[in-house]
């Protein structure tokens, strides 16, 4: 207790904890996009439980980590050596991590852009086997998440209660903004489009930095903003034409 208070007099201690809510909110990015395109693919009665399971599962992954941070620490320490490259754990979780992420994004443009081919859906048949396939992917995009996320925390700072409070709090950002994002990748297709390849950058990057080449995460994410951007100006411009022939048609 007296070390909580000590951190929460210390001005050093919440310049940590804001830097580390910021970055735990823009890691959860990735997370949240996924979890929102495969829930969509969910029966509509399903996709709320869907997410809060898949982002409740998040947090209590991220808090049982926190739990092993020194066995965490040690998944960065060298297995074996190939192509020059050292692998660690955390390499070998990122590269399957990566694998899956490009695997999946590719199978689901392949099915946005291909509308006669819809015998197999992305996250399974009945309503059911659906809801459970997309959990378990979930679980597995969580996992690598994580991992990814934890080790961030435990290099910006020593203190577990800090990546505590800042891992409680972007998992509730993401709470929050899981179904409005959701809602409004549903409504507009060519959001659709832009979020999986999003999905297939995060995911070659995954496998980069897991073969030992480091993607700086500000370029990533700043690709991402302006492409956003680029996708919003159009949708803007789109819904003015719209308006413009409603108005010539009255």
């Amino acid at each position: 207790m007296d070390s909580i208070l000590a951190l929460a007099q210390d001005p050093g201690a919440w310049i940590a904890l804001i830097t580390l809510v910021v970055m735990e909110v823009v890691l959860g990015i990735d997370n949240l996009i996924f979890i929102s395109i495969l829930t969509n693919k969910l029966p509509a009665e399903h996709r709320v439980q869907a997410r809060r399971i898949g982002i409740g599962l998040a947090l209590v992954m991220r808090l049982a980590l926190l739990g092993t941070v020194a066995w965490i620490v040690q998944l960065t320490t060298p297995v074996f050596e190939a192509f020059g490259h050292a692998f660690s754990w955390k390499d070998m979780i990122l590269i399957a991590g990566g694998l899956f992420l490009v695997w999946k994004a590719t199978k689901e443009i392949h099915h946005n852009v291909d509308p006669i081919d819809h015998k197999e859906d992305l996250v399974g048949g009945t309503a059911t086997t659906g809801f459970a396939a997309a959990i378990g992917q979930i679980l597995v995009l969580d996992l690598v998440f994580s991992v990814d996320s934890i080790i961030t925390a435990v290099g910006m700072t020593p203190h577990l209660p800090i990546m505590v409070i800042a891992v409680i709090a972007a998992v509730t950002v993401m709470l929050v903004a899981a179904t409005p994002l959701a809602n409004f990748i549903e409504k507009n297709p060519t959001i659709v489009m832009l979020a999986l390849a999003f999905l297939l950058m995060i995911g070659t990057t995954l496998i980069a930095e897991g073969m030992g080449f480091h993607v700086p995460k500000g370029y990533v994410y700043a690709a991402m903003a302006f492409s956003a951007l680029v996708e919003l100006l159009n949708m803007l411009s789109r819904r003015a034409r719209q308006k413009a022939k409603g108005a010539a048609v009255h």
